[in-house]
């Protein structure tokens, strides 16, 4: 089963502006994750190609990276995610930028029902607080911030319960 997925935000700004967010990723004082309320991403070196990490128990790698412009991370887990996911820019209107994500993966066994049952939705929140965190460091307010589904917070719930409760 394929799964394309996209988010994009126009966003004020030039591209070296909105291009410094993808910049930051993983790093001290990134300012496009919103890991105040989704695990961290973190890298095991500076973003870069051949870094490391991910974000929860999503693992990945930088497979490219264009400064400023482009970054492209390959999935390493969980099993059955065969593909990438990418922050990239589009100029759009004058003084705009279009910020987009994108997902492209096959699934395969296990993968092709948790999918849409768990990651897909928490995949489309973290990523709606990602571009909302994006608008509000560009111009300090989210006028139509996005909204967790009932679904996604009895997700959150049950996750967040379930790695409270393991032995560390």
């Amino acid at each position: 089963m394929g799964v394309v997925n996209l988010h994009t935000r126009r966003l004020p700004g030039s591209q070296g502006e909105v291009g410094a967010l993808i910049d930051g990723l993983a790093g001290e004082g990134d300012r496009l994750w919103p890991s105040e309320q989704w695990p961290a991403m973190r890298l095991d070196r500076p973003l870069g190609a051949g870094a490391a990490g991910g974000h929860g128990p999503i693992r990945y790698r930088v497979e490219s990276y264009t400064p400023g412009v482009w970054v492209r991370f390959r999935f390493t887990a969980p099993r059955g995610f065969d593909g990438f996911h990418e922050f990239t820019l589009r100029r759009a209107d004058p003084g705009r930028t279009e910020l987009r994500h994108l997902m492209v993966v096959r699934l395969r066994g296990p993968a092709r029902f948790t999918y849409p049952l768990v990651w897909g939705p928490l995949h489309d929140a973290v990523l709606e607080d990602a571009l909302d965190r994006a608008e509000l460091e560009l111009t300090g307010r989210v006028p139509a911030p996005a909204r967790w589904s009932r679904y996604v917070r009895l997700l959150r719930g049950v996750l967040s319960r379930r790695q409270r409760s393991r032995p560390r």
